[in-house]
């Protein structure tokens, strides 16, 4: 079945900018969502999802009420909601197989077992810029695309990609928006900021970093948040990258110039991290079990025992 817009099908393929044109509702949703001023969240009740991860939960969550992600340049942030039962997956996709993710985010919403009698699906896709090499346009391109061929109706609720996410600079081009979140609660999306992206960042960027696909970080059954067992090739040239600052941005970065001021400290101590684990050991990962973390009763993240350790 197709994507959908007001009730009508969407025609594609076409950009994002002749797609707000023919649909004054999405234009003015994007307008707002642009002109909100960026809200700094905090670690409580917080999933943070990293690029290539997905997680998804109901309004029923007992320890999380808000997933969100940031650092987008090219990469788009996606928002799948469905009204009836309030299953709400985000992600954080960078056009490395969308083919694939898009029907894993699909699947993490379908896996809820209270199917609403009523109700519909609704994604929102936030991210990208006018960047020279057109790869915000090609995601944008692939994810609508991807959405129209699910056997399920979806309705496109959010479009602020690539030209509706852009603003110009010294002859230059930026993201407006470089992150969301949203409340599983109310369902409200807005511009967002995360001092703390949860635990092991480390190791999950690591995972990113080598070309690992996407994959869901948080079981909602328990509650908890599962990281790996993971395993990566030794990073190639590791210390050669570790000395060269200016080629790091220049070569590990889709958009070096729209990079938010921390991004060569991030992939520094990324490459740090996998210089110290070339592959991933016992070390790591004790017994070859998941990493589980639990929120207390702060609304804080705590490790917890592996079941079998």
């Amino acid at each position: 079945m197709p994507l959908l817009v007001e009730g009508r099908r969407v025609r594609l393929p076409q950009s994002a900018g002749d797609l707000v044109r023919a649909h004054p509702l999405l234009e003015e949703r994007a307008r707002l969502l642009r002109g909100q001023s960026v809200q700094q969240v905090g670690p409580q009740g917080l999933l943070y999802v990293q690029q290539r991860e997905l997680a998804a939960a109901s309004p029923q969550d007992g320890s999380i009420s808000i997933l969100g992600s940031d650092d987008a340049t090219t990469c788009h942030i996606v928002v799948l909601r469905h009204t009836g039962n309030g299953a709400t997956c985000l992600t954080h996709c960078d056009g490395s197989d969308t083919k694939a993710e898009v029907p894993l985010i699909m699947s993490s919403i379908k896996s809820f077992s209270d199917h609403a009698p009523c109700g519909r699906l609704e994604v929102h896709l936030v991210g990208g810029f006018s960047d020279d090499r057109q790869l915000s346009q090609k995601l944008t391109h692939q994810l609508l695309s991807e959405f129209d061929r699910q056997e399920d109706d979806i309705h496109l609720v959010t479009l602020c990609v690539t030209e509706l996410n852009d603003r110009e600079e010294n002859e230059k081009h930026f993201p407006i928006i470089y992150g969301i979140a949203v409340n599983i609660k109310t369902a409200e999306i807005y511009r967002a900021s995360f001092p703390d992206r949860g635990p092991e960042e480390e190791l999950r960027a690591a995972r990113a970093l080598t070309g690992g696909p996407m994959i869901s970080i948080y079981d909602a059954k328990t509650e908890q948040l599962r990281i790996g067992p993971y395993s990566w090739m030794p990073f190639p040239h590791v210390d050669f990258w570790l000395q060269q600052d200016d080629k790091i941005l220049e070569n590990l970065s889709t958009s070096p110039l729209a990079e938010p001021p921390h991004f060569v400290e991030h992939i520094r101590s990324t490459l740090m991290f996998l210089k110290k684990h070339p592959s991933p050991t016992n070390a790591l990962f004790p017994g070859n079990k998941a990493l589980l973390y639990k929120k207390n009763e702060d609304g804080l993240w705590e490790k917890i025992p592996s079941p079998g350790s």
